[in-house]
């Protein structure tokens, strides 16, 4: 019997983690490449949950405020997320220099689920997004 062999999706074209609804090259991907900035609190908290999602350590460093950033940031590859869901945001708008993003990131590992759930705090220094922290 013969077989066919199928290409892989190209990673740009696969749906984005962050749930938007976008392809990956067209929502998180040119932040992950620094291509272009977050426009928003929430669109840099999406780039980071996608980061996780696809174990961007670099992306998670880099977005990072230097005043709370850790020197580098281990990731579980046993770790896999499966969903983000956006909560409440605040401020964190194109004319805005803080702003906050309630989220839960549903997650399994090993057959266990588990779901993070985080307030996260934003600044925006030079027209570029920051984390600050969570709680």
């Amino acid at each position: 019997m013969a077989t066919t062999d199928r290409p892989a999706p190209e990673p740009d074209r696969a749906p984005c983690p962050c749930g938007r609804g976008d392809s990956y090259g067209d929502c998180c991907g040119p932040l992950h490449r620094g291509e272009r900035r977050a426009p928003s609190a929430e669109a840099l908290m999406r780039s980071r949950y996608t980061a996780f999602a696809i174990g961007d350590a670099g992306h998670l460093v880099r977005s990072w405020h230097p005043s709370t950033a850790p020197e580098h940031v281990d990731l579980d590859p046993e770790e896999q997320w499966d969903r983000l869901e956006i909560v409440a945001t605040t401020g964190g708008g194109p004319f805005d220099s803080e702003g906050t993003v309630t989220f839960r990131a549903h997650h399994h590992r090993g057959g266990r689920a588990g779901v993070l759930a985080e307030h996260s705090r934003f600044v925006r220094e030079d027209g570029r997004w920051l984390y600050l922290d969570g709680s």
